[in-house]
């Protein structure tokens, strides 16, 4: 199987697909290192909805193996919010400080959040694959930790394995064992293990 083509431009989404889908033992390039150029509008009113409109908007102009991811964070709180906005929800650098400004006094049984990752992977004949996973926490009062990236060290996961710790202050093996990324990657390589196995069958 050719390379994959992964679209996005950010580097900590990028380190993570690379690190958990090792085992498939394919190369997995950017858009960009694959071509493409351009910026991708994600009006999608879904998770789901963005992952397909990024693959095959890349798919189009590249004809490879195209993987998307679309995620974010989800409040109850707040609604829902930031949910697919997540990514444009303030401005650059501020994002994690809105959230804490919305959440503050707000005790911590009502701080409840979770994580979504869709995943869709468009092949050269136009076939798709999709998966989500959730991974469930509640919001932090503070940042803590250094590590991850985006709202990382606001999250407090609270799933086995790493219960307790923002996924700032977590390992990258802990956080992929748990996050919403690692869950969605893990049924979409499930899938495509099955995909194969038929084309080649």
């Amino acid at each position: 199987m050719e390379k994959i083509i992964f679209a996005t431009g950010n580097a900590g989404k990028l380190k993570e697909i690379r690190e958990i889908l090792k085992d498939l033992n394919r190369e997995i390039v950017t858009m960009r290192e694959a071509g493409f150029e351009g910026e991708i509008e994600e009006n999608g009113t879904t998770f789901r909805e963005n992952a397909e409109i990024k693959a095959k908007a890349v798919w189009e102009k590249t004809g490879g193996i195209v993987l998307a991811d679309d995620s974010g964070l989800v409040i109850d709180y707040l609604n829902g919010e930031p949910g697919v906005y997540s990514a444009r929800y303030a401005e650059p650098g501020k994002r994690k400080a809105t959230v804490l400004e919305k959440l503050k006094g707000v005790p911590e049984e009502k701080r409840g959040a979770h994580f979504t990752s869709a995943i869709c992977c468009v092949f050269p004949n136009g076939d798709v694959l999709e998966a989500e996973g959730y991974c469930y926490g509640r919001i932090a009062e503070e940042c803590r930790g250094e590590s991850g990236f985006g709202y990382d060290p606001i999250f407090i996961c609270t799933e086995e394995g790493c219960a307790g710790k923002t996924f700032g202050e977590a390992t990258a093996e802990e956080k992929d064992a748990v996050s919403h990324r690692g869950k969605s990657l893990r049924i979409f390589a499930e899938k495509l293990e099955n995909y194969l196995k038929d084309k080649e069958g």
